[in-house]
């Protein structure tokens, strides 16, 4: 069967099977950053069978399918279209003297056509399946435990939580804009217990991307001295932001550990009316470490407030540096050492600004980035740097001397993600590259997106998303691109 005729086929049973167990009222939702919102939680209990008996299971059918267009067809540019079809089952425990847990399992399907050569070409759709387990396996199927974890909570505003987790932070995002969402093995502490401020401190030993079938390293790329399996690469952290140039060879080369952890932390404060700070960092110890500082303040008028925002970024080289240089791209020969003042430091710094004014259902958001001319910024777990600002879909702009420009308008917005109302998200960012970064090729792009969301009228348990993105190149016509993206979800 053809991929067209076949994802066709899989959308339509989804959504019959949508109709066939509409629910009015919602028991989840997703909001438009992918996070989930459980309306229901449950709740306390006085003994360990109770625990289990008065606990709660939610269901997730999903489908996620991916058009990827490019104008000039040809060996590292596939034209292609498939689908994810899946979902989950999450359990949350009823809590007795402060104990809980919880886990989840999460399975998709691949539906597509295709051939070992074609793997590397995959872009947004990629993470629908595994392409490390196809190539050595012919699977095109995922079905893992992305969640496992106990929890504590010794006061009600603080919690202390061990075990597989989604891990939402500054650094480090679920990010499940696919089928199963990017979680970690570690332990978080979360408090709110300090007036007007939160903090989330973290220890991450192992990370789960969102298209592995098994843990792996935070920071370390696989090769062939790691794994002789076939495209070792994707068998380790092979995050579309990673650093290409931290290999388990490399690595070992310098005595660098290739399982260091990722130890992260976030401080929130509101404590002065309409004035937020936020402060975040992370750490990655003997390779690379990161701060960041961030302060917003709401100027409120007759139904419009405007908010003034800036952050800033240092990156700080604690040794990975000499390990993979100063590019994104790993290389430190000749070729990919052009353009940087240092080919062998990852010593850097961002600056951003921005302008956020909010009246009726709009938000409008006119921002700017600025990462300076020394190296590349290094955050390949999912949390952006440039997010809130200049990021927009699949658009990465953390390399050294890279400037950009985005605005953005936002219609419907919604704290817990029910969208009755239908959600627009517009933007269009102007990226300005370094042309000494990419061996004299002129890459400055326009992006324009534009992303819909809703939920059915019929059945609120149920949303559909349609996402839409084109980048348009200056200078490099036979490379602009459209990605298309239309998702389902249905809540049980």
């Amino acid at each position: 069967m053809k991929t067209t005729h076949l994802f066709i086929l899989l959308n339509l049973l989804l959504w019959t099977t949508f109709n066939l167990f509409a629910a009015q009222k919602p028991v989840a939702s997703m909001k438009s950053n992918s996070q989930i919102n459980y309306f229901e939680t449950p709740s306390q209990t006085d003994s360990i069978s109770g625990m289990f008996q008065e606990g709660m299971f939610y269901g997730r059918l999903r489908s996620n399918t991916f058009y990827f267009w490019w104008n000039k067809e040809d060996t590292a540019h596939d034209i292609h279209l498939f689908t994810g079809v899946g979902g989950s089952l999450v359990y949350k425990s009823a809590s007795l003297n402060g104990f809980d847990f919880g886990g989840a399992l999460y399975y998709s399907y691949a539906a597509l056509e295709t051939k070992d050569d074609q793997l590397l070409g995959y872009k947004a759709g990629k993470d629908v399946f595994s392409r490390y387990n196809f190539i050595n396996a012919g699977s095109k199927n995922m079905a893992v435990l992305g969640q496992m974890y106990m929890r504590y909570k010794p006061t009600q505003k603080s919690k202390l939580i061990m075990g597989r987790q989604i891990v939402e932070s500054f650094y480090t995002k679920s990010n499940d804009t696919k089928m199963i969402p990017n979680t970690f093995d570690g332990v978080v502490l979360d408090t709110q217990d300090i007036d007007s401020t939160s903090v989330k401190i973290a220890y991450l030993a192992k990370q789960k991307l969102r298209d592995h079938i098994e843990n792996h390293s935070v920071l370390m790329v696989g090769d062939a001295n790691s794994s002789s399996s076939r495209e070792p690469q994707w068998s380790e952290n092979d995050d579309s932001a990673m650093h290409k140039g931290l290999t388990y060879t490399a690595l070992k080369n310098l005595n660098k550990d290739t399982e260091a952890p990722l130890i992260i932390g976030d401080i929130k404060n509101k404590s002065v009316q309409n004035l937020s700070l936020n402060s975040s960092f992370y750490s990655v110890p003997k390779l690379i470490s990161q701060v960041m500082a961030e302060i917003n303040y709401k100027i409120n008028f007759d139904g419009l407030s405007i908010t003034p925002g800036i952050r800033y970024i240092k990156q700080f080289d604690n040794g990975a540096g000499a390990v993979g240089g100063a590019s994104l791209k790993g290389d430190v020969s000749a070729n990919d050492a052009k353009g940087y003042k240092n080919p062998t430091s990852l010593n850097s710094q961002m600056i951003a600004a921005r302008i956020v004014a909010r009246f009726d259902k709009y938000k409008i958001n006119l921002a700017y980035t600025n990462i300076l001319d020394e190296a590349d910024l290094v955050t390949p777990w999912r949390g952006f740097p440039t997010s809130g600002y200049t990021r927009s879909m699949a658009r990465y702009n953390w390399r050294a001397n890279t400037k950009s420009y985005r605005l953005e308008v936002v219609r419907n917005t919604s704290l817990v993600g029910l969208y009755n109302d239908i959600y627009i998200q517009a933007s269009v960012m102007y990226q300005d590259d370094d042309i000494n970064k990419y061996e004299g090729i002129d890459t400055d792009s326009i992006y324009y997106y534009i992303g819909f969301m809703q939920n059915i009228e019929f059945m609120d348990n149920a949303q559909w998303r349609f996402r839409f993105g084109h980048q348009n190149f200056a200078k490099l016509s036979d490379i602009n691109n459209i990605d298309t993206r239309f998702e389902l979800n249905y809540f049980f």
